[in-house]
């Protein structure tokens, strides 16, 4: 059963159909906003105990009741003014009471606030109702604030800042009418989502910040085991690849499933009615701490299943589960997965040609294509990305062409030169900034350029653990081995660190399925060469020393002579 709101895991949630505020007098009134309150006064029990003494009058009231006391003290300090109010409690002293009104805003602020309603069946829901239903509770939230802060200061502000003071995303949902296959009843009811509307640049900070452990096949359905618990769950129907997935998430992980309208395109109302090719649960209340996934040969369907765990907050399992599922999907029909990033390069004279980089996580991969851009300056005209983690090869017509998973990218914010993160961060989200490992969800390609063919023209593996420079050509079955040997010098972004080896350099499917994925590789390497592609390796020299560019400039450099040259 949906709440009205529910207040947990640093997040609010707000159901609009139970609870939309039409009017400050409706917001005040409502049974949502006094819950708030009572959470921020319970919050002061132990942040600070002053505010919390004077908000309870001394331990006169218990938190609820000082919660209603206090709405009922805001319901009429918006009507009268403070020499109408001068006999109430709380303006005995107006400076506390100012500071309870700053703290609380603050409070509501720092909070991931998430708002969603039903849709209905008309054509331009989104923008007529959702968007602007929650665009006018931001601005009520904000008129409120600043109300009661000017009468409780005796003057006007003299600067105003329009910050997002109400949600900082919505969604609507709607309910499948049956589900695909009886084994999956228990997902009959999970609403899904239809329709999401960010607020960026939004900024979440996730108590994890680093993906541990592997995914693992199991033989067991974990439909089996699947436990709502106490959780209300939501379903985020998505594309990964020319894949239908279904992710079903419990609710208290909301902001890393929001954050997968930056990742993966959004399932239209049709296709969220179709039997989905994968189907994630996402912090599943089954008591262990588990990432596995299972093959349902009988639907001919991948489902993986995460247990509810505080350290699985972390984007990159919700991610790398997708994109596991998707890899072995896709190896099932011949294709082969890589860990990697491609993109088309235009220049200005013509020139067009696809790249394609491997490598783990790590390896240089993002940085040699950010350093290209920047050795090649205005020479370029264009830098279209087909993927920025991973994609696939596979062959129409004895061609080997590539595909993309996500029409966005998570990436470090240690591995882009200083600036980049600020070019299209009006776009972006992003991810526990203060730590180490802070990363950003970036929009980077139209689905429609995801899953096109695309031409490869170069095929080279991301060497950041050799103490050589620039590009070299090497043989398929060099480059094959290298590849199959997943080599790289790790550098903390996941568990490991100092000299690792993952098959194939992708331990989301090829390692878990070598003997599916070996034959694989030695088709498409063979069309790689048949069809004259360029095979080798770039230096990139992160391995040795991040902060010195040195190697991925010489990189760069040979790779912008490669491009340039003319077929």
């Amino acid at each position: 059963m949906q709440n009205k709101i529910e207040i947990f895991n640093n997040q609010v949630i707000i159901n609009y159909n139970l609870a939309y505020p039409k009017s400050r007098e409706v917001l005040l009134k409502s049974h949502t906003f006094a819950k708030f309150v009572q959470y921020f006064i319970e919050y002061q029990e132990t942040d600070n105990a002053n505010m919390y003494a004077y908000l309870t009058k001394n331990g006169e009231l218990s938190s609820k009741e000082a919660a209603y006391d206090f709405c009922h003290f805001l319901r009429l300090l918006s009507i009268f003014t403070c020499e109408e109010l001068k006999d109430e409690y709380y303006l005995s002293d107006k400076d506390a009471t100012l500071d309870v009104i700053e703290e609380m805003y603050r409070t509501w602020r720092s909070l991931q606030r998430f708002g969603y309603m039903k849709s209905d069946n008309s054509t331009d829901f989104g923008i007529n109702t959702l968007v602007a239903f929650d665009s006018a509770s931001n601005d009520l939230f904000l008129r409120t604030y600043r109300l009661f802060e000017e009468k409780l200061m005796g003057r006007p502000n003299l600067v105003y800042r329009q910050v997002q003071a109400g949600t900082n995303a919505c969604f609507s949902v709607h309910t499948l009418d049956k589900v695909w296959a009886d084994e999956y009843a228990a997902l009959q009811d999970i609403p899904m989502i239809d329709t999401v509307m960010l607020r960026t640049p939004m900024i979440l900070h996730p108590k994890s910040s680093k993906r541990t452990g592997m995914f693992t096949e199991i033989d067991t359905q974990p439909m089996t085991y699947f436990n709502k618990g106490e959780s209300n769950w939501f379903c985020y129907p998505c594309k990964v690849g020319a894949l239908l997935c279904f992710v079903y998430f419990n609710s208290k992980y909301m902001s890393s499933a929001l954050s997968m309208a930056n990742l993966f395109e959004l399932a239209t109302k049709e296709e969220s009615a179709q039997k989905p090719d994968l189907v994630v649960i996402f912090g599943n209340d089954d008591g262990n701490d588990d990432t596995n996934f299972y093959y349902d040969e009988a639907n001919d369907i991948w489902v993986g299943c995460i247990s509810d765990n505080p350290r699985i907050e972390y984007f990159g399992y919700l991610k790398k589960m997708c994109l596991t599922l998707h890899n072995l999907a896709q190896m099932k029909k011949g294709w082969l997965p890589i860990h990697g990033a491609f993109v088309n390069i235009y220049l200005k004279d013509g020139t067009k040609k696809g790249i394609m980089l491997m490598g783990d996580s790590g390896a240089g991969k993002s940085e040699s294509i950010e350093a290209l851009k920047a050795a090649a300056g205005d020479m370029i005209r264009e830098v279209e990305v087909v993927f920025d983690d991973m994609g696939t090869i596979h062959l129409e017509d004895g061609v080997p062409y590539g595909q993309g998973t996500e029409i966005g990218a998570f990436i470090r914010l240690d591995d882009l030169d200083p600036g980049t993160p600020y070019r299209d961060m009006d776009r972006s989200i992003f991810m526990a900034p203060e730590n180490p490992n802070a990363r950003m969800i970036q929009p980077a390609a139209p689905y429609r350029v995801v899953v096109h063919n695309h031409k490869i023209d170069l095929f080279a593996y991301a060497n950041n653990y050799t103490n050589e420079f620039g590009l070299k050509k090497l043989t398929v079955q060099e480059v094959k081995d290298t590849c199959k040997l997943g080599k790289r010098m790790a550098l903390g972004t996941t568990q490991e660190v100092g000299i690792s080896t993952t098959y194939f350099a992708n331990p989301f499917g090829p390692m878990q399925k070598q003997e599916l994925c070996e034959p694989i590789i030695d088709t498409m390497f063979q069309a790689l060469e048949d069809n004259g592609v360029f095979v080798g390796e770039i230096y990139t020299h992160l391995g040795f020393d991040k902060s010195n560019r040195k190697g991925l400039n010489i990189a760069a450099q040979q790779l912008l002579e490669f491009i340039q040259k003319k077929d």
